[in-house]
């Protein structure tokens, strides 16, 4: 029960229309943890991936971790491989992913206390025939328990 408490306590989820964001850390080896960010796109629908060429299109889906001193990010944020195809209705070319899509960001504590990871992600959601306005959704999870050796 207690582990089934902790598991929830570390993972946030947040409804928005087609798209339901949720948020999970996890510890990994070395004393690191990963944040994953889950997108879970109703059928039809998908988020645009990180990087899109040109500006006169779909907004990205842009993920931005806040400054924090306890927490510093290893690597930078690995995204799944996206879709991509012509899309008539901005006449270019986009990268986009449907059904569940897993972004994630490693991170090291500093020796500080460890505190929650906090950021938002900023996206658009559309279908074949439209478009909803970009949201952006503010997150915060709990670190888990970090089994640092020293």
């Amino acid at each position: 029960m207690i582990s089934l408490l902790l598991f929830l306590s570390m993972t946030c989820e947040v409804p928005t229309g087609p798209v339901q964001w949720s948020f999970q850390a996890r510890p990994v080896e070395a004393g690191q943890v990963v944040v994953e960010l889950t997108a879970k796109a109703d059928a039809g629908w998908h988020v645009y991936a990180t990087e899109l060429d040109g500006d006169l299109g779909p907004i990205p889906t842009s993920i931005r971790f806040d400054a924090d001193p306890n927490w510093e990010p290893v690597g930078g944020l690995v995204e799944p491989v996206p879709e991509e195809v012509f899309d008539p209705n901005f006449d270019m070319q986009v990268r986009y992913h449907s059904g569940t899509s897993v972004f994630v960001q490693r991170f090291k504590p500093t020796g500080g206390a460890v505190s929650p990871i906090k950021g938002e992600v900023e996206f658009m959601v559309c279908n074949d025939k439209t478009c909803l306005p970009p949201e952006v959704i503010r997150f915060s999870v709990d670190a888990p328990a970090l089994d640092v050796k020293h």
